[in-house]
């Protein structure tokens, strides 16, 4: 059988076999299978995660034909989509609808579930992760059952299924609550990193959408602010050179390189991120929401990102900066800092708590873990919450700790999956036996 790797080469496995199904059905027919030869069985979408939260050495079902629009009602702004339906495909669906998502991270790779059911998010202090949307969905239970799940059936278990990990069932739809169609006007700008941190919480208060990238060894910082504007707003959208530019030969092929580069001549990282600092350009510009709010990202990496108390942002930032010049790390990647709102998911990053997210990368090609390793205590130490779909090193007791609904979520895991069909190392790991 083809050995299955993940997009950041960070996690592997070898399944027993691979099914494509095309209907609920066949989904069923995979998991009875599943249960009468003792394997598990695990669905994969863009293998985006950089956990082995999708890895399987047992039945793996390829969601890819599982695809599209299932429904609508307009009247609720509330459209229901296959569940290996990509991100990216999204607007496409839901333009003749006059809809849109009301929010989305800065890569659309992933699929609706894949992206849901690792808790991913975007941006704004008003605004919770994607699966804060999710008002409905259909799954298979590790008993091969086929259950609805909304507001009116089952709305007990919402609150986990949301956010489930894939430990509760094979994800068939997803229900999205959604907006009307909006423009965003977003100002790109440098900034000193100490003028932001020390009005933070102001700056991700005051707009709809703000987030920094701080290439560590420098000093300041590149803001993104993103402010809504009505459909028939003027557009003042980026040119093709415009974009090209700055999406593809900067952000992409330049930086590309100077990574590469980086890996290979660590030492002269610092130079590196200090000339991208003095080349920090200012855009504005207006468009469709998704076109503003998703980047497109080719060169590969790995990440390890935490949620803190939102307040804590400052401090966190403040201390991984001084960890890396005390222990002399190279850093070529940029440290990426966001914001949501509280939520009430039993496993959301956001539950309970309007929150910071803190994300630090490393090029795929350099192995060393320490920065991660050492990066981490100090995200940790902050009352923070690992993003399910990126790196981290915590097991079931320390999470407990961080989710007062935990234990409430195994009870919703007890009930859908009681003889761990849908297991794998990373949920005993995570979630416990």
């Amino acid at each position: 059988m083809t050995k299955w790797v993940n997009w950041a080469r960070t996690e592997s496995s070898v399944p027993a076999t691979v099914v494509a199904p095309r209907t609920a059905e066949q989904v069923v027919a995979a998991v009875q299978r599943a249960r009468d030869t003792g394997h598990t069985v695990k669905p994969i979408g863009a293998s985006h995660s950089f956990t082995g939260i999708g890895a399987t050495d047992g039945i793996r079902i390829d969601m890819s034909r599982m695809r599209g629009l299932v429904g609508a009602d307009t009247a609720r702004m509330r459209a229901t989509v296959w569940g290996g339906t990509h991100l990216w495909e999204i607007p496409t669906l839901l333009e003749p609808l006059g809809l849109a998502m009301p929010n989305l991270g800065d890569i659309d790779k992933q699929t609706i579930t894949g992206a849901t059911q690792t808790g991913t998010h975007g941006t704004g202090g008003g605004f919770g992760g994607i699966s804060t949307g999710v008002v409905g969905a259909q799954i298979v239970t590790g008993t091969g059952e086929i259950l609805h799940i909304d507001e009116h059936n089952n709305a007990d278990l919402l609150p986990a299924v949301a956010l489930g990990l894939g430990a509760l069932g094979i994800v068939l739809t997803v229900t999205l609550q959604c907006v009307p169609r909006f423009l965003l006007h977003a100002e790109e700008a440098p900034a000193q990193l100490d003028e932001v941190l020390s009005n933070w919480e102001d700056r991700v208060r005051s707009v709809d959408h703000f987030e920094f990238f701080w290439f560590p060894h420098t000093r300041s910082v590149r803001t993104k602010t993103n402010t809504h504007l009505p459909l028939d707003a003027p557009r003042r959208p980026l040119g093709i050179a415009a974009r090209f530019l700055d999406e593809e030969l900067a952000n992409n092929l330049a930086f590309g390189a100077c990574t590469a580069l980086g890996a290979a001549v660590p030492g002269i990282v610092p130079r590196i991120n200090r000339v991208v600092e003095s080349v920090s350009s200012r855009r504005s510009y207006a468009d469709e929401s998704h076109k503003v709010l998703i980047t497109n990202r080719r060169v590969r990496f790995r990440e390890m990102e935490y949620g803190v108390p939102l307040g804590a942002v400052p401090e966190v930032v403040r201390e991984l900066g001084s960890l890396i010049e005390r222990k002399g790390f190279n850093v070529s990647f940029p440290i990426e800092v966001r914001a949501a709102a509280a939520d009430e998911l039993m496993l959301s990053t956001a539950s309970g708590r309007d929150s910071g997210y803190v994300a630090v990368h490393r090029y795929w090609r350099e192995r060393d873990t320490t920065y991660f390793r050492e990066a981490e205590a100090i995200l940790a130490a902050h009352d923070g919450r690992p993003h399910w779909g990126k790196m981290h090193t915590l097991g079931a007791e320390q999470l407990r700790a961080r989710y007062p609904r935990f234990d409430d979520f195994g009870a919703a895991r007890d009930r859908l999956d009681p003889d761990r069909v849908f297991t794998n190392p990373y949920l005993t790991r995570v979630l416990g036996e």
